[in-house]
This record gives C-alpha cells, structure tokens and sequence, in this order.
C-alpha cells in the first residue's frame, strides 16, 4: 500500500535561512498551520529532514486500491 505524509507547518519562516525557505515552499506550504499530503519519497523525506524543526509530520495509509 503507498503511504502518505500529511506535513503542517507549525512554526514561522521569519527569520530563517533562505535554504529552509526554498524547501517550505518547494514542500507546497506558504502559511503558517496550513496542511499537505504528498507521497512517502525519499526526495520527500530529504526535505523534511532539513526542516523537520519546523514541521508536524503524520504517516497515513491509502486503503484505496
């Protein structure tokens, strides 16, 4: 079964590295509390290592198959 992530972000981009900025935004979220779900990738994963201080990330499973 493919896994999903649902990743909020949970802290403000003010003050922050222009890096952390580029892979909030290239993660698709712009505002703060705002909510995601993209597929489990290891280019995902990558990203949310970097700024994981930043984030609340929660594992899901599709049941559709």
């Amino acid at each position: 079964m493919p896994k999903t992530l649902s990743i909020t972000l949970k802290k403000s981009m003010i003050g922050r590295p222009e890096k952390h900025r580029r892979v909030v935004h290239s993660l698709g979220l712009k505002k703060l509390n705002k909510t995601v779900v993209l597929k489990d990738t290891p280019t995902v994963q990558g990203m949310i290592r970097k700024v994981s201080h930043m984030l609340e990330v929660e594992e899901k499973t599709d049941e559709t198959e």
